[in-house]
């Protein structure tokens, strides 16, 4: 028996013990964002660092940064000259708001129909808890093929303020051939994925301000600008009647799809049907020269995430805020960067904003956009691992969200990173109802396994013991 059939084995053996793990760290809400959990956060850190070293670390530490801790970890391979892998991951998590629309709490951990409901039970839990235990039945089954590296971070969905800095300070702690990141996922069950190229981001929170207080709107209507209306009149120009967005410069380092890359994403096994379906809209929208597949991962958005101001309560109340507040992010794609979207954002306001208000902008988070060459020997690891454990091949394609360490891996130490994940598009991540689909995950700790025999043999022809 090999040691990948000895992994395999262990893996089928444990399954219901790592069901149960994997469900120990979900219970833990550990929301980065909300000071009221940093202890939370803390205690998933901690968590996480004794397991690694229960599962054969010889090195497992909380490492403190400027923000929330990273967790870093190491398992040598049997062979000195062996590849490098890190893994990366986040165990911080989204805020559960609103409570009252969850079927279950959601930090009890609660499984149907084949799923976990749970706040963090995909994004990114699961996919955290598959690469530890794929690397604890690969160490258990005998000497590692590949050094791996775990670089688990407690502030990915704030951004990542800390991560760079961290990554700088102690760089020898983090060097590697290769990141193996699961923080992306799968077109649907039945189709693995493996994602070149993420969108970057730029996150503001809007100020407009006009009154000293609040106003009597019959007594000062039609004299005043309600910074309400203000707002709502500079939102709504950000974009054409085309969906193009109208900030001054926005395009001008967008990175052309050229004709071979649009074919690469014309493959990939996504509709204007299948987004209606998921998102219960009656139609799509969006910039008419692009496919739906080229609007979420190719091409550059803005969006208002959250508009607020005045009153809201029940009942009338006559009044002119002196505030109103909106919360935009921006996701970018190759070649854009968030310092250059935030000076356009500026700029479109000092144009636009009427003279009877003031507005402020303010900066929440950023992070560069990535892409990457999709055919590398650890693409093509991955690729087999995840053919063999689907029966299918898996689709390239970029994704639109933002996962900021890869460009900040490859921009510091030179590691390029190769992208996947077993989350799917009805996960409900970051929204009420957050789930994993439980056989996903399971087949992900086997197609992880098979990734490190893979890698080691694709670098190292004649290693890897399988």
């Amino acid at each position: 028996m090999t040691p990948l059939d000895r992994a395999l084995e262990l893996i089928a053996s444990r399954s219901a013990h790592f069901f149960e793990e994997w469900k120990e760290l979900v219970a833990i809400p550990s929301i980065s964002t909300d000071p009221a959990h940093a202890t939370d956060v803390e205690r998933a850190a901690g968590w996480l660092a004794d397991r690694l070293a229960s599962y054969g670390a010889a090195r497992s530490e909380v490492v403190p940064t400027s923000g929330h801790p990273l967790v870093w970890a190491e398992f040598p391979a049997g062979e000195a000259d062996a590849p490098t892998l890190l893994v990366y991951g986040h165990y911080d998590v989204q805020p559960a708001d609103p409570l009252e629309l969850w079927e279950s709490d959601p930090f009890v951990p609660t499984e149907r129909d084949g799923r976990l409901y749970a706040r963090g039970a995909s994004d990114m839990k699961a996919q955290v808890m598959a690469t530890m235990l794929a690397v604890r039945a690969a160490a258990e089954a005998g000497a590692l093929p590949v050094t791996v590296r775990f670089l688990l971070e407690g502030e990915e969905e704030i951004g990542s303020p800390s991560l760079a800095r961290a990554i700088e300070a102690q760089p020898g702690r983090f060097q590697a051939d290769v990141c193996l990141n699961p923080d992306t996922g799968m077109i649907d069950p039945r189709t693995p994925s493996i994602r070149y190229g993420l969108r970057g981001l730029a996150y503001f929170e809007l100020t407009v301000t006009g009154p000293e207080r609040d106003l009597h709107s019959g007594s000062f209507g039609g004299t005043v600008h309600n910074p309400a209306q203000a707002l709502a009149e500079l939102v709504a120009g950000m974009h054409d009647a085309s969906g193009r967005i109208t900030l001054p410069g926005f395009y001008d380092r967008v990175r052309t799809i050229d004709t071979a890359e649009r074919e690469r994403l014309a493959r990939v096994p996504v509709t204007d049907e299948d987004i209606r379906a998921l998102t219960g809209v009656p139609s799509l929208w969006g910039e008419p020269d692009f496919t739906v597949v080229e609007r979420i991962g190719a091409r550059p958005t803005l969006e208002i995430n959250g508009i607020w101001g005045g009153y809201t309560g029940p009942g009338a109340k006559t009044v002119i805020p002196a505030q109103a507040h909106a919360k935009i992010s921006t996701r970018l794609v190759p070649d854009q960067r968030p310092a250059e979207v935030r000076g356009q954002l500026e700029a479109y306001l000092t144009a636009h904003a009427s003279h009877g208000i003031r507005w402020r902008l303010t900066e929440l988070a950023g992070g560069d956009p990535f892409i990457c060459d999709p055919d590398s020997p650890a693409h093509r690891a991955l690729g087999a691992a995840l053919r063999e454990v689907w029966g299918a091949e898996p689709v390239l394609a970029r994704i639109g969200g933002s996962v900021p360490v890869a460009a900040d891996l490859e921009r510091l130490l030179g590691i390029p990173s190769v992208l996947t994940g077993f989350a799917l598009p009805d996960d409900q991540i970051h929204s009420p109802n957050e789930s994993q689909h439980i056989a996903s995950w399971y087949r992900g700790i086997e197609a992880v396994v098979r990734f490190l025999y893979g890698y080691a043999q694709a670098v190292r022809p004649g290693s890897g013991g399988t």
